[in-house]
């Protein structure tokens, strides 16, 4: 079964679909590893690693696919791909889609930011018109490839326009034909209830918990009990990679060593298993012997 129709049999299971945030291949490898079900690939994470930049549209869309495609490369699961903007107006949207969907992706997120966007926990945000975002959204559909391939739409209007103006542009997402919706920066379980309500299963929801941002933290139980379909958690790996990567800096800054912080760490042998080293050289060597 293909990534795509694999998310879209998960999502018609009541269960929620918990789904971490990548932005590397190694990283994509080890949340497999750890048994999740689907990953999402994080436009603001790979700002941070990739740019040292903060989350305001400085990812490209070259930028994006380069880092899907190695990503693809090495793990099977379903990839939900943070497309931002769709990098553009409705012609940007489809060739945005047919890039990404060559490249790997199994549902593609497009917002309702305008340009410059930035992260949707941020203040000073823009939109576009609904009737521009609409279009978008089907000017998506109209690109893709396969049907499994599924489209997030997603509102960042609570935090510019109001929250019942972002549910009314929710009602045109859904007309317009959105796979999944996803309302950015919900302020309280007030408003989750109430967008649940409103959705009313015309299409699964998804809600984003960023650690520190606007959206107060929930466990996926509670969320999934309260009706969403999707959490993402998009920018925890790479904060605790910076949380970490402080204390190792740290660490070997102090004491000429890394002997200390050895127990935080995998050692040669074990990043080694974990890369499937011995396995790759084993099939080069058949080819450099001409076997098969």
């Amino acid at each position: 079964m293909s990534p795509q129709k694999k998310l879209k049999s998960r999502l018609g299971q009541k269960d929620i679909l918990l789904t971490p945030g990548v932005y590397d291949a190694f990283g994509a490898m080890m949340a497999e590893r750890a048994g999740f079900e689907a990953l999402y690939i994080s436009g603001a994470s790979i700002a941070y690693t990739k740019l040292g930049r903060p989350d305001i549209g400085l990812v490209t869309l070259d930028e994006l696919e380069a880092t899907l495609s190695t990503i693809r490369e090495r793990v099977d699961l379903p990839l939900i791909v943070d497309a931002d903007t769709g990098f553009g107006n409705a012609l940007n949207v489809q060739r945005t889609v047919k890039n990404l969907e060559r490249a790997g992706a199994s549902a593609i997120q497009l917002e309702d930011q305008s340009l410059p966007k930035r992260c949707g926990h941020l203040d000073g945000k823009t939109l576009v018109t609904p009737a521009e975002m609409n279009g978008k959204i089907k000017a998506a559909l109209d690109a893709k490839a396969d049907d499994d391939t599924l489209i997030v739409a997603r509102t960042d209007a609570v935090g510019v326009e109001g929250y019942n103006s972002a549910m009314d542009r929710v009602e045109g997402m859904i007309e317009a034909g959105a796979d999944i919706l996803f309302i950015e920066a919900l302020a309280d379980e007030d408003q989750f209830n109430d967008a649940v309500k409103r959705v009313n299963g015309r299409a699964p929801l998804l809600i984003n918990m960023v650690e520190g941002g606007k959206t107060p933290m929930r466990a996926a139980q509670l969320l999934e009990d309260m009706g969403f379909g999707i959490v993402i958690f998009p920018g925890g790996l790479v904060r605790a990679f910076a949380h970490t990567a402080e204390q190792y800096f740290h660490c070997l800054k102090q004491e000429g060593s890394t002997e200390s912080f050895r127990n935080n760490m995998f050692d040669f042998s074990q990043l080694n298993e974990l890369l499937g080293t011995a396995n790759i050289l084993a099939a080069g060597k058949r080819y450099d012997e001409g076997s098969t």
